[in-house]
This record gives C-alpha cells, structure tokens and sequence, in this order.
C-alpha cells in the first residue's frame, strides 16, 4: 500500500520542525524536509527533535538540500519524487533584515514560493497544498480591531509585502491552476529551540542574566506593543487540522482560495509576557518602554488576527498562552545551548 507523504519546505526551521514532530507522534506518513540551511534553518533542531523518536520512526524523514530562489531541478524532484502534501513553511522572516535588503525577501518569498508552486503542478494526486503567510500582511491594528482572514492587505515593510505577494502568487494557482490551496496566517509563533534573537528567548536571557528588557511601546512610552502569541505546537495541530478537511468559501465574490487565522488564546502586551517569564524564573523584571517605532519605521505597535473562524470549525489551542510561555521558559534554562550565540 502506497504510504502517504508530505513535503515540508523549510524543515529545519523553528515552526518547521515542530510540524515534523507532531506529524511523526500522531499519523504514519512519509516526510520530505527541503532546505537551504541558511541563517534560520539548523539541523541540531531535527536532530534534537529526533531523539526522541525511536531509529525505525526517524527513517520516515529525508532531508533534501535546495534553496528555492531556484526552480526545482529534474535531480531534485526526484529526489522528493510524488506527493501528497505540499506545507510551505519556507521564507526569509527577518523584519529587520528585509528593511535592510528587500530584494533578498523578494526573491525568498515571491520567486520562492512560485518556483514551488510549479513543483506543486507537476504532481499526480496533489491532496492539499499549503501556504503559511502572515498577519503582517494586514498591517498593524488599531485598538478593538481584528483582522479576518480576506481583510485587505497593508504592508508596513518588505518582510510583509513579499509574503503577501507569495499569497497572492497561491491563490492565483488556485484560481488559474485548480491547485488545492489553502493559506494560513499566524503570529508571533514561540516554543523549544527558537531563535535566540527572537523576543522569548531574548527575554529569558535577559532576566535569567539580570540584565534590562526592552519593550517596545508607543511614542509616550506608556502604551507597550501587543501580540497574540501562539505556540508552535498549537500550530502545527491546526495544520493537521485542516490538511485532509474539505472547506469551501461561500462568499469574498466568489472567491476559490480558502483562508484561516491560526491565532493564540488571548492577547498580550509586552510587557505582561515579560513579566510571566520573569515569574517562571522566580526573578525581578527590569525593563525599559522603548519607542522602537518612530525611531524605525517598519515595526508596527500591535497586530491581530480573529481566530473565531478556526474556533467554529472546532479548532482552538490545547493549552492557555501563560501555561504555555512558563512551559518554554523552563525548557529553555534547562537547555540553555539554545539562548547561546
């Protein structure tokens, strides 16, 4: 009997290898991980994540090395050889780095994700591709505001709008290609073997050390940033949610496309999340309201998404965000290699 299985781009990177983690403990299927191995992929993280699997389940994981900016070869589309799933995780998602050199992004997230795309024609009995973009792409939100999933879009910096453009790009396939595509948008993802520059991992670094914490606020430096943080596991089960789960959109003009907000349980501030790391440690929070905004334009004060979509249709995180941050808190001062540069 043919096994099922499902190519993941970007599989060395952080939300990437907790996909793989999940689709290993709970399906059979067959993974084909594509990577460039660059500045966000490491392969210590599937190693580590492998440990944990015994030798025969770990066998289901190929690791194929290309960087997408490049269209996919007759050598390398063997080497993934037919599938059944297509998760597009891979993209440059470096704010800071985009305002610097957008061009970079365009290539990594535009011209990447249409050289997958192709890929993805080319495929027998393709069941469901999916594209993981942003709540960026909607732009920061004002107070009370939500965003659903066929908002518009408002940019504020290159990292956004060339994920915007990779979704347009997917839906376009859809429409023109009858590819089966969904688009997912998520935020402010955390959990093990994150980025140490990353705003947790930065933050129980800092408290652990007892060094100062940033926040960022407002221009009267009393109004501190806000997220919806979600866990990468609580992510990864929506993904598996949806991938085998027919939805078709009733409205939006007729649109082919279906989209959905992969949200966490609540919003916070900055500086509430900062201060439940900091209670996890059992340490006093230092910190300073920076206004990181004005000073650079590109970051945005605060961003969400409505997650009522996924709710209704019977998805919501397992866990409550505090539960969750306390968790990754004390993982990562146990695994303390993994906030060292």
């Amino acid at each position: 009997m043919k096994m099922t299985k499902v190519l993941i781009t970007g599989g060395a990177g952080f939300i990437a290898h907790h996909l793989i983690g999940q689709i290993l403990s709970t399906t059979d299927w067959e993974i084909v991980t594509l990577d460039r191995l660059d500045y966000s992929g490491n392969l210590n993280r599937l190693h580590d994540l492998m440990l944990s699997f015994d030798p025969e389940v770990r066998k289901r994981v190929k690791v194929v090395h290309h960087d997408l900016k490049a269209e996919m070869n007759p050598l390398v589309c063997s080497e993934v050889g037919q599938v059944d799933y297509i998760l597009h995780l891979a993209a440059g998602s470096h704010v800071d780095r985009s305002i610097d050199y957008p061009m970079e992004f365009v290539l990594d997230n535009v011209v990447g994700t249409c050289n997958i795309l192709e890929f993805a024609r080319k495929q027998t009995d393709l069941k469901r591709f999916i594209y993981f973009s942003t709540d960026e792409v909607f732009g920061p939100a004002p107070d009370g505001i939500k965003y659903k999933e066929n908002d518009r879009y408002n940019s504020t910096n290159p990292y956004s709008a060339t994920k915007a453009g990779g979704e347009e790009l997917a839906v376009a396939y859809q429409n023109t290609y009858s590819l089966p595509i969904y688009i997912t948008h998520t935020m402010n993802v955390f959990g093990e073997r994150q980025h140490p520059e990353k705003y947790i991992p930065m933050c129980i670094k800092r408290i652990r050390d007892g060094e100062t914490v940033t926040i960022h606020s407002d221009s009267t430096r009393t109004i501190p940033g806000s997220r919806h943080y979600i866990h990468a596991e609580d992510v990864a089960s929506a993904v598996l949610f949806l991938v085998d789960k027919t939805f078709i959109e009733t409205n939006y003009g007729g649109a082919k496309c279906p989209k959905f907000n992969i949200v966490g349980s609540e919003e916070l501030n900055n500086l509430e999340l900062a201060q439940i790391i900091a209670d996890a440690q059992g340490k006093e929070l230092k910190y300073e309201l920076v206004d990181f905004h004005s000073s650079r334009p590109g970051h945005d004060l605060r961003y969400a998404l409505d997650g009522s979509k996924m709710k209704e249709l019977g998805w919501e995180p397992a866990k409550s965000v505090k539960e969750r941050i306390a968790e990754v808190t004390n993982w990562t001062l146990e695994n303390e290699r993994w906030i060292t540069l």
